[in-house]
């Protein structure tokens, strides 16, 4: 009898034993590309040469993204990865002056009057709509965020605009 219960310990022990081939391989973001300044200084010098080889047509990538677009109202790092994403660096920046302010402030406002054309919001190489652009958007775009990204109280504030 006392053979019987050691034999059933042993054998329900044995249910807690990790198996041996446990292991799973995993390949998250293995063709995730980092930009060209990352590990660099990332100053306003290094976003608009970014932003001068930006295609708002392509896609977005780490090599291929606005630097001064805004999500949620962080601005992205130097692979174009916002905070609280996977892969988001902390770039390295520079130090700024209030004249430096100044100037990248001048440059911003002429950048807004002058968009890249084909950079118009939800473009692909945009990250996604911003609050401020929200009300314009194309119907497709309206009824995709309906489906799957915004509460329907908020869709159906936005506006088409052709």
């Amino acid at each position: 009898m006392k053979l019987a219960v050691i034999a059933a310990t042993a054998a329900s022990a044995a249910a807690f034993v990790p198996s041996q081939n446990a292991r799973m391989v995993t390949r998250i973001g293995a063709e995730f590309v980092y930009g060209d300044y990352d590990d660099k200084l990332w100053d306003n010098d290094a976003k608009k040469d970014v932003y001068n080889k930006w295609d708002p047509s392509a896609p977005r990538t780490g090599k291929n993204f606005n630097p001064f677009e805004t999500f949620k109202g962080n601005s992205p790092d130097a692979s174009g990865v916002f905070p609280g994403e996977n892969f988001y660096k902390d770039p390295m920046r520079g130090d700024v002056s209030f004249q430096a302010m100044m100037d990248e402030k001048a440059e911003a406002e002429e950048r807004e009057k002058n968009p890249k054309a084909g950079s118009e919001p939800g473009c692909p190489g945009c990250k996604n709509v911003s609050q401020k652009n929200e009300r314009f958007l194309c119907q497709t775009c309206i009824n995709e965020l309906m489906h799957y990204h915004l509460p329907r109280a908020f869709a159906v504030n936005l506006v088409w605009t052709p």
